[in-house]
């Protein structure tokens, strides 16, 4: 089921989903009679599901970063600043790099400088 599920999404016309969604439905169904609910979700978004298929675009990014935003503000209770916000929400998507000077990758060679010039003056 869930192969044929994510074979849908390789469809290439939102006509042709459609019926194979419908299928699988129908199959779910037939297997697993306690999906009832879960068909019945899917059929009631079913058009919006549809929507992905002319564009190919879906709105999974912005979820994705409207999540992390959700749990740094869970998880820092009490950030009020919205600058210390964006800071963290930057720093959790990985883009450190925008707002930090030095990477660590920067502040390893700085180690290894310092390393090598103590070693060179204790000697």
């Amino acid at each position: 089921m869930r192969r044929r599920f994510k074979a849908i999404f390789d469809i290439l016309t939102q006509r042709r989903a459609s019926l194979a969604l419908t299928q699988l439905y129908l199959d779910a169904l037939d297997a697993f009679p306690g999906l009832a609910k879960v068909v019945c979700t899917c059929e009631h978004w079913q058009p919006l599901i549809l929507n992905y298929f002319p564009d190919r675009r879906t709105s999974a990014a912005v979820e994705g970063i409207n999540n992390k935003a959700r749990v740094i503000t869970k998880r820092a209770y009490g950030l009020k600043a919205a600058e210390s916000l964006w800071t963290r929400l930057l720093l959790d998507l990985n883009r450190a790099q925008e707002i930090v000077v030095h990477t660590i990758a920067g502040i390893r060679a700085l180690a290894h400088g310092f390393r090598a010039a103590f070693s060179m003056v204790c000697s």
